[in-house]
């Protein structure tokens, strides 16, 4: 039995208000830390179950397309790409609210330092997981590896972060433990990128059949 276009439509659909949920909630998640907004957090951390919610109504509609459509080829490749998408939201989803949650922490102590590469790394991974899912929707290959590239940045700036709060803490010792939580928030963004990457990898799967994980980028 084939899938019915409006069946693949509403699929979309469904991953895309999931990924507009998760791109808020890292936004928020991050606009807390550097605001200093405990209430932000806590909304960020509240409203993480409506992504949840999306990943098992998505996960339902896959499982049940699968089961009784049968189907094959392209649209085959599209419902198993939309299970793995969704998997890779859901986790960005957790790392926004480990984000939040280490912002209420770090808003009780003095500020360390003003962020300024963070706000930076959560633009990049937020433009990266919007991007991916609009490769999804309309099978663009040509912009799902532009995402794998920018993974690059958002890892070099991971690792400046970690450089630059490690000479804090070897400075001063009584800032290690602010530092160290600003690192996880760093880590968790990093985190992002990667499944933002997953994702895109996958939609390239989905339109081309050929796995690039673990291919350098003249390779693929």
């Amino acid at each position: 039995m084939t899938v019915r276009s409006e069946e693949l439509t509403n699929l979309n659909e469904l991953l895309l208000k999931m990924a507009a949920l998760v791109e808020a909630a890292i936004k928020s998640s991050v606009e807390s830390l550097v605001a200093r907004k405990a209430n932000v957090a806590e909304k960020v951390i509240r409203e993480d179950h409506q992504i949840n919610a999306f990943d098992v109504a998505i996960d339902e509609e896959c499982i049940r397309l699968l089961a009784l459509k049968q189907p094959m080829g392209k649209d085959l490749r599209l419902i198993t790409t939309a299970m793995k998408i969704t998997t890779d939201l859901e986790r960005i989803g957790d790392n926004a609210v480990n984000i939040a949650e280490r912002a209420m922490e770090l808003n009780l102590e003095p500020e360390l330092k003003p962020y300024v590469d963070i706000p930076r790394m959560s633009r990049i991974v937020q433009g990266m997981v919007r991007d991916t899912i609009d490769a999804f929707v309309n099978e663009d290959v040509t912009l799902a590896k532009d995402v794998i590239m920018r993974d690059d940045s958002v890892d070099d700036l991971n690792e400046t972060v970690w450089k630059d709060l490690m000479l804090i803490m070897t400075q001063d010792p009584s800032t290690t433990s602010r530092a160290v939580k600003i690192t996880y928030v760093s880590k968790y963004l990093e985190r992002i990128g990667d499944h933002a990457t997953n994702i895109a990898e996958t939609v390239v799967y989905m339109v081309e059949g050929k796995i690039i994980r673990h291919m350098l980028p003249d390779q693929f």
